[in-house]
């Protein structure tokens, strides 16, 4: 080999040496970007669910609010019955 062939041989395999770190690490910064993404979906996903859990609640608890508001309107209704008589 020439001079200019080990010169060439040489610069080539640092090159392919340091692309070869580069893809190492933008692996690497790949795994933990999808890691830190699935940890923030599983958030989203409890946030999801116990807002619907606290929706069922609500719409559980609509009926008996329900009757609890149509019994307090008559005590009202016959409050006022009774103070207007006296």
């Amino acid at each position: 080999m020439t001079t200019t062939d080990t010169t060439l041989l040489i610069i080539l395999t640092v090159l392919l040496s340091i692309f070869i770190l580069v893809l190492i690490a933008a692996a690497i910064l790949a795994i933990q970007v999808l890691a830190a993404v699935k940890r923030v979906a599983a958030k989203a996903e409890d946030v999801v669910q116990s807002a619907e859990e606290a929706v069922e609640v609500i719409r559980d608890a609509h009926g008996p609010m329900a009757a609890f508001k149509m019994v307090r309107n008559i005590i009202k209704v016959v409050n006022k019955v009774n103070r207007s008589r006296k």
